[in-house]
């Protein structure tokens, strides 16, 4: 169900805690869209809010959102474990839905989701920031272009002191955002996860993650995440066959890129010793600067506009959440190595038919 005209799109956000004051803020200063309602169950917080944007109304009760039909979208910035119910709610209130990430806590619900998105033609987009991230964009066009060759391997390190986060493990917090970054650069899904965690401050929520993926096309990938660290680092490694990219995100050169390799002049003659090694230029691209959540933002106030699919899509977000709960398979395993399950599962053939079909109908 597209929407038409230049009226801007009518929003409600739920959840005013660590992200929702940022998403108001992006709303306001976007044209595409008014805040029409602030919901959060702390009076505290929306008096917070109340005191810079005085003019959005506020309330406690989320049934009060539901009921207006002026709203036409809301987005959800609540911690993890009601990210479902809460979208569930709004879908079925005819309301297009935002969900911070990840999408949900399970790909079953999230399958749910994509279902009731589907059938009723609305939009639902999982809040994958960094997919409008400039440097993540432009190492997309780099990987596309064929400039580094094969892709031989990926190393990403996601670590800072805190936050610890009450209702998930630093998997679920911090992972999806490296999760879908691969998603959106490799185009696949891991074949094959093994991962460890420990938790180190509360025993039973892991803070440390070492997560190993496996895709088919042959690329490896190495994910550290951790709540506890010195110092905050976002920092990936892209080795390919020609060239290699360091992106580091908290860096004045996000993007850094090497004409650095190894190759072995005739396999059938030379021994490993003999291996020829190239160190070239190193280039340091201009990146365009853009706030990624107003572009976010932007992209889901053009896609309730047009029908058009968001980048940050709905199977995307699905894929995302599969690949989170693979980690956490092999973690009650003992870190052993599990498949990554490419559909979610039904009982019945003609039930796991229609919810492929609802994957790939849906546009958020």
């Amino acid at each position: 169900m597209s929407r038409n005209g230049s009226e801007p799109v009518r929003i409600a956000v739920v959840g005013l805690g660590y992200w929702g004051p940022n998403l108001v803020r992006n709303l306001h200063e976007l044209h595409e869209a008014e805040v029409v309602w602030a919901c959060d169950l702390r009076e505290e917080t929306l008096a917070t809010l109340g005191r810079r944007f005085p003019a959005i109304p506020q309330t406690t009760d989320f049934d009060v959102v539901l009921d207006d039909p002026s709203v036409e979208a809301v987005v959800v910035a609540t911690p993890v474990s009601t990210h479902f119910q809460l979208a569930i709610a709004a879908l079925r209130a005819g309301k297009h839905v935002l969900v911070e990430k990840p999408l949900a806590h399970s790909s079953e619900q999230a399958m749910t989701l994509l279902r009731e998105a589907a059938e009723r033609g609305l939009v639902l987009m999982p809040g994958h920031t960094f997919l409008y991230s400039s440097p993540v964009t432009m190492i997309r066009d780099i990987i596309a272009s064929g400039e580094l060759g094969e892709i031989y391997f990926i190393s990403t390190s996601r670590v800072n002191l805190g936050i610890h986060q009450p209702d998930v493990s630093v998997v679920w917090d911090l992972g999806p955002h490296d999760f879908s970054i691969l998603r959106y650069w490799l185009d696949e899904l891991p074949a094959r996860v093994a991962a460890m965690t420990r938790g180190c401050v509360i025993p039973s929520t892991p803070d440390v993650a070492f997560i190993d993926l496996a895709f088919e096309s042959g690329v490896i990938a190495h994910v550290e995440l951790a709540w506890l660290a010195p110092s905050k680092l976002r920092r990936t490694t892209i080795v390919g066959s020609q060239k290699m990219v360091v992106y580091d995100d908290t860096s004045k050169e996000p993007v850094r890129i090497f004409d650095s390799g190894a190759h072995l002049p005739d396999p059938g003659t030379f021994g490993e010793h003999q291996l020829s090694y190239r160190t070239g230029d190193i280039l340091s691209p201009k990146v365009d600067i853009a706030e990624p959540l107003s572009l976010q933002l932007a992209d889901f106030c053009q896609s309730i506009r047009t029908g058009t699919k968001p980048r940050s899509s709905a199977g995307l977000g699905l894929d995302v959440v599969r690949i989170t709960e693979a980690v956490d398979r092999s973690l009650g395993l003992g870190g052993r190595v599990v498949r990554v399950q490419p559909r979610a599962r039904a009982r019945r053939g003609g039930a796991k038919r229609r919810l492929s079909a609802a994957a790939s109908r849906v546009r958020g």
